[in-house]
């Protein structure tokens, strides 16, 4: 069975990871090779089939991975004892900073999605519906109460603000004006300004 660790003690799937996430950026998920992954995590290919199978299973992983942190942190705020505005505010603004955080991931994901197996795409769309589920509960309990507006559907208001997500990798930059935390806070004021009655 092959070392869980290296050398050094990083575990050998957090290298797998690191190191095809760090290609797919570069290269792209289609002209990134198992060779090159192995290579640069300084592993065997034996090793990268045992924890994932596939080249495949690696994108798959470099999304999950973030999905799982989001889902957890949206799952925190939606379940704190705070007004709804309050709740859906710090998700609003906490999956933008973590969406930058792991900048990578997400361009490599909405760059190669469409590349996953059948079986793995149905797998992340479930993953991601279940996510927006949550966010949108928020919405429509916000709207059953009367803090926000119902002029607009709940599931158009998701699509507003994950669209706004999902394209921050094409025009954030680190070194740009805006740290994370100030590009939140006008995404989540915007997405509240729309919900206002």
């Amino acid at each position: 069975m092959p070392r869980t660790t290296d050398g050094d003690g990083a575990p050998v799937p957090q290298r797998l990871l690191a190191a095809a996430t760090r290609l797919f950026a570069e290269q792209g998920y289609d002209r990134t090779s198992v060779q090159e992954i192995v290579e640069a995590a300084g592993v065997t290919k034996g090793a990268l089939y045992h924890y994932f199978g596939s080249k495949d299973d690696l994108l798959h992983e470099v999304y999950a991975r973030m999905l799982r942190v989001q889902q957890e942190r949206l799952d925190h705020f939606a379940g704190m004892d705070a007004p709804v505005e309050t709740r859906l505010r710090e998700a609003a603004a906490d999956v933008v900073v973590s969406t930058i955080e792991n900048l990578d991931d997400a361009s490599i994901f909405f760059r190669s999605m469409h590349q996953l197996s059948p079986e793995k795409h149905k797998q992340v769309r479930a993953e991601r519906r279940r996510y927006h589920e949550r966010f949108r509960a928020l919405i429509e309990e916000g709207q059953k109460s009367g803090v926000f507006s119902t002029a607009t559907p709940a599931d158009l208001v998701v699509d507003y603000h994950f669209g706004s997500v999902h394209h921050l990798s094409t025009w954030y930059r680190p070194d740009g004006p805006l740290s994370p935390q100030q590009v939140a806070d006008h995404l989540a004021d915007l997405l509240l300004r729309a919900l206002r009655p």
